[in-house]
């Protein structure tokens, strides 16, 4: 006996219209929730901002702090407990913005007195405004006396030194300081000038040693060589010879003896001690 074979009809959801959605419908069911979903996050993300906003008060002449969730001062007033109250600035003065100090400061050009005013920097003629804007200084040509700022006369054959301490000229080269003048330096013959500041402006030439303002030719003497030491007689013997007086004599060496690292005096050789001009064995 065959049985029949029964086939489940398709279950349809209570209400539908008797039709599974399309692949268009489950698309737009989709987006709708999708946006549903992002307005609802939306919402919760400004619900904490809203209240925030509502919970701080910012009072008048004052804006939200560019970090954090409190509130500052606009420029020209200053926190006083809720409130923010006028800073008094003065005239030539301008509002700093800084929660400590008088809450201003002098402009350029201008110097703060007792803490109440701003007073304009006044500089003598001759005078410039310091960089900093609170002093001034003398120009060039020109020093501070008292508060003035008077011209600098110079002196012939002088010029202007920019040294902030002691003398504001000095002489030309060939010149030197004579009270309030320049006189010329007398160099003698066979000398130059050396430049220097102090002391002896002139130097001897070369084979030339001063004695008493004058630069004396250096005589040496056979078998001795010029030197041009800043000490001595200006000469040196040659080796094998030793100064004596202004000669220079030969060294007579005894047995056993040679020159030493100068060259101009002996000493014995190992194992021998110098006596009476002699070297002896060491015992």
């Amino acid at each position: 006996m065959h049985r029949k074979r029964f086939t489940r009809p398709s279950v349809v959801p209570k209400g539908a219209t008797g039709m599974l959605p399309t692949t268009e419908g489950r698309l737009a069911l989709s987006c709708k929730g999708l946006i549903a979903l992002a307005f609802t996050l939306l919402v919760a993300a400004a619900s904490p901002l809203a209240a925030q906003t509502q919970a701080v008060q910012i009072p008048a002449n004052a804006q939200a702090e560019s970090y954090g969730d409190g509130w500052e001062c606009v420029r020209g007033f200053r926190q006083d407990g809720d409130a923010c109250l006028a800073i008094t600035i003065p005239e030539n003065a301008y509002a700093t913005n800084r929660t400590y100090g008088s809450g201003w400061a002098c402009l350029h050009g201008f110097l703060e007195v007792d803490e109440t005013s701003c007073i304009e920097v006044v500089f003598p003629d001759g005078g410039y405004l310091d960089p900093s804007g609170k002093s001034w200084s003398c120009l060039r040509g020109y020093m501070e006396v008292d508060d003035r700022c008077l011209e600098i006369v110079l002196p012939p054959n002088a010029y202007l030194t920019d040294s902030s301490f002691g003398s504001v000229w000095l002489c030309d080269r060939g010149f030197e300081v004579d009270g309030d003048t320049c006189a010329a330096i007398a160099v003698p013959e066979n000398a130059f000038l050396n430049g220097s500041r102090h002391g002896q402006p002139w130097t001897c030439e070369r084979g030339y040693f001063e004695i008493e303002g004058r630069c004396a030719a250096v005589m040496v003497p056979a078998n001795a060589f010029f030197d041009d030491a800043s000490y001595g007689p200006g000469w040196k013997c040659n080796r094998g010879f030793a100064a004596s007086d202004d000669d220079c004599t030969k060294i007579d060496l005894p047995d056993n003896a040679h020159l030493d690292r100068s060259g101009n005096r002996w000493e014995c050789h190992r194992n021998f001690q110098r006596s009476q001009g002699r070297c002896v064995l060491n015992d």
